[in-house]
């Protein structure tokens, strides 16, 4: 199952790095969205500062979405998909390699908001523990969720619709404990945040246990 995720995690990230959409496209994407965050809300900087873990992961959803949408919509369109279902690789590997591939590229997104914060919003780092603490498992959260759901709605013709529709809520808790975990780091409380962070690596592992149990049967029915 690992060598089959490895497989799959290197292929979709060398297709990346060889069409440079990922950061081509959704990473200017994510920062721009930032950037007219901090121009509704910069004539009250009180706002935009208490604001600021909530609009960043806000941005880094919309660019999970895309992410997913693009990992998906090339194999459909060049029958990758179908090629998975007749190969020997197992389906829980498949499912793994794809979560980490939408992981990785995620990083690279939060990376950029990161530093992104920083200059526009004055955001201090000081809690820089806690924040990659509680960022690494949300990622997950969302890559697994991205991945099960991505499969799902990719046979579908309204796919650019329903994903948001499918994923969005179900990453909502995932939302509100990654940002009760970065207001706390930010707010240089970091007690405060450390539960919330356990409470993002228990989301991490039910998403990835549910698309190592169902990822098979969504992608024979897809």
């Amino acid at each position: 199952m690992l060598r089959d995720a490895w497989l799959v995690a290197g292929k979709d990230l060398r297709m990346e790095v060889r069409t440079r959409v990922g950061l081509g496209q959704v990473v200017p994407f994510a920062v721009l969205v930032l950037v007219l965050f901090g121009f509704a809300l910069d004539p009250d900087r009180g706002i935009l500062e208490a604001a600021t873990p909530g609009l960043f992961w806000v941005t880094v959803l919309f660019a999970a979405v895309l992410g997913v949408q693009r990992a998906y919509a090339v194999e459909s369109a060049e029958g990758v998909r179908d090629a998975l279902r007749l190969s020997s690789l197992s389906a829980p590997g498949v499912f793994l390699g794809k979560t980490l591939a939408i992981a990785v590229q995620l990083v690279a997104v939060e990376v950029a908001l990161g530093v992104g914060v920083v200059i526009l919003y004055g955001a201090d780092p000081g809690g820089w523990v806690l924040l990659v603490g509680s960022a690494l498992p949300a990622t997950a959260g969302i890559a697994a969720a991205g991945s099960l759901y991505g499969v799902l709605a990719v046979g579908l013709r309204v796919r650019e619709t329903l994903l948001p529709l499918l994923l969005l809520p179900v990453l909502a808790p995932v939302l509100l404990a990654a940002t009760r975990a970065f207001e706390a780091a930010l707010d240089g409380s970091p007690a405060d945040g450390w539960p919330w962070a356990g409470l993002l690596a228990l989301f991490a592992v039910v998403y990835v246990g549910c698309g190592i149990g169902l990822y098979g049967t969504v992608l024979e029915e897809s």
